[in-house]
């Protein structure tokens, strides 16, 4: 996490937009981050009513087709391990888990169980590749992205946490800053986070004369070269 992380303020601002706009807002403030550190692949979002979420990533690895080889006592120890390494920091924050088995989502980690466990942890919500189950009973409010919808745990265990994941593209880091909206996920470098608001702004500035024109009656292409024109002097 930043030596100064973000105020309740500068998050709220963030939530202020969907994730597509932080990504046009990043190509501004972070161009080099253009074509890296967002997911590629559609995610289920069983929720797509819910505004954006924006939080630390709390990062883990999870595999469920073959048993994990510990005895229920470790299991038990090992969960609360992580669920420890959750709780450390400061918040909000958002789980980050990569299903690394050949059948992604062959068993499920998130339900009714996990999802209240995690929001009294802290976390608005989960993006992950692999599955997710008891849809009718998700903790209020909490978010969900996700790779599969499916009924069983089967094996589900955690193999690490704490580490690097990659979710359908997305790279993250424990304490990543990320934005995630139905349409997906972002991470949000740490050193720009505070830029991205004006970024979004100045993005919805250059698009008001194109959309103007784009939706009027009096359509025409010489309009729509004056609205880009317009539209490329806006700073």
């Amino acid at each position: 996490m930043p030596e100064a992380p973000l105020s309740d303020a500068e998050l709220a601002a963030l939530r202020q937009f969907d994730t597509p706009t932080i990504c046009n807002a990043l190509e501004l403030v972070s161009p080099e981050r253009r074509a890296l550190g967002f997911t590629t692949q559609t995610l289920i979002c069983p929720f797509p009513e819910l505004p954006p979420m924006v939080g630390y990533a709390r990062t883990v690895l999870i595999r469920s087709n073959e048993p994990s080889g510990q005895s229920g006592a470790e299991q038990r120890q090992a969960r609360l391990e992580y669920y420890r390494y959750v709780a450390s920091g400061g918040g909000p924050k958002i789980s980050v888990i990569q299903d690394i088995d050949s059948r992604m989502g062959f068993g499920c980690f998130w339900g009714e169980v996990q999802s209240a466990i995690h929001k009294a942890l802290g976390c608005e919500g989960v993006v992950t590749d692999g599955g997710v189950r008891d849809i009718g009973d998700i903790a209020p409010n909490f978010q969900v992205l996700c790779g599969r919808i499916v009924p069983s745990h089967a094996w589900v265990h955690s193999v690490a946490f704490g580490g690097t994941v990659d979710v359908f593209g997305m790279l993250v880091r424990s304490d990543d800053l990320i934005h995630a909206d139905r349409h997906g996920a972002v991470v949000i470098p740490h050193e720009v986070a505070r830029e991205v608001p004006k970024g979004a702004q100045l993005c919805g500035r250059r698009e008001a004369p194109i959309l103007k024109v784009a939706r009027s009656a009096d359509f025409s292409l010489e309009a729509l070269e004056r609205a880009m024109g317009e539209a490329a002097e806006i700073h």
